[in-house]
């Protein structure tokens, strides 16, 4: 199963989708007017899911502006951005034709054996620290972790790069006693969970949850993506054996470089039947 974040539709929409792929570009502005910037999200959306192939004319702008009811000067509103973002090129004699996008590298992690592999990804990819302080959380964080409303954090921002290219934006919150275990430094180049049980952590459960968001003017220059793109978002709550909180994750990925899949299969009979994860065995004796 494929967990990745489109946007639906002329009106922008952004849902989580079980097999369709975006694959965006990496890009910073959009049109000027509502009107434009959905034209925009729209011949995107579609260019990015294969819509229009590469090397394939896009309809027209009379024809554009027809089907989806706004003026020519809204259409070419919309392609102006597009060709700027090398979506497109504008060919004499030719039209608008749909421009060949670069590969980028991408990273996949089992849905169902999620904590291992992103220790693993943690080891296999580089980070850049954006920030790094202490204060007082936000209060929905201090109440996912069970803290009171004067506890003090940790909170530190990095982005992971796979490539030399950003993929992911990583805000954490660690409680105050735990984070002066480690250094700033060492945070800027050790994964966090390592850096969790060498403090003497045991964790014992967490929580997650996948979503989808758009991309903050902040983020997106971090990432280097469109403000307003289309992001994966896992919040996770990580406990140790007394139930206490001692990490909150939130993070956001770029959805064509990062990836959620989950093989699942059919069990039970007759109408108890239903489908079931696979855990993989290799990635379980990793988790252990």
């Amino acid at each position: 199963m494929l967990l990745q974040n489109p946007l639906i539709g002329l009106g922008g929409i952004l849902g989580a989708n079980m097999a369709l792929t975006l694959a965006s570009s990496a890009t910073k502005g959009l049109p000027d007017g509502g009107k434009a910037q959905r034209v925009f999200l729209h011949l995107h959306q579609e260019i990015a899911r294969g819509a229009y192939a590469p090397g394939s004319v896009l309809p027209g702008e009379q024809k554009l502006a027809v089907t989806l009811g706004v003026s020519r000067v809204t259409v070419r509103r919309a392609l102006d951005v597009l060709e700027a973002d090398g979506l497109i090129e504008r060919r004499a004699g030719s039209g608008t034709v749909v421009c060949a996008q670069k590969a980028s590298p991408t990273m996949a992690a089992d849905f169902s054996t999620l904590m291992p592999q992103l220790v693993e990804m943690g080891q296999n990819t580089t980070a850049r620290l954006l920030s790094f302080s202490y204060g007082v959380p936000p209060a929905g964080v201090a109440a996912a972790m069970g803290l009171d409303g004067q506890a003090r954090v940790q909170a530190a921002v990095r982005l992971r790069l796979v490539e030399g290219e950003p993929f992911s934006h990583l805000t954490t919150w660690v409680p105050e006693a735990i984070a002066q275990n480690y250094t700033e430094a060492e945070l800027a180049t050790t994964p966090l969970y390592r850096l969790l049980e060498r403090s003497g952590v045991k964790v014992d459960a967490a929580h997650q949850t996948v979503s989808a968001t758009l991309a903050s003017p902040e983020v997106a220059e971090a990432l280097g993506v469109r403000v307003g793109a289309p992001l994966l978002s896992l919040d996770r709550v990580v406990r140790d054996e007394e139930g206490r909180g001692v990490e909150y994750l939130a993070a956001l990925y770029r959805p064509e470089m990062f990836r959620l899949e989950m093989t699942m299969s059919h069990v039970g009979t007759g109408k108890t039947r239903h489908w079931e994860p696979v855990i993989n065995p290799a990635r379980r004796e990793a988790a252990e």
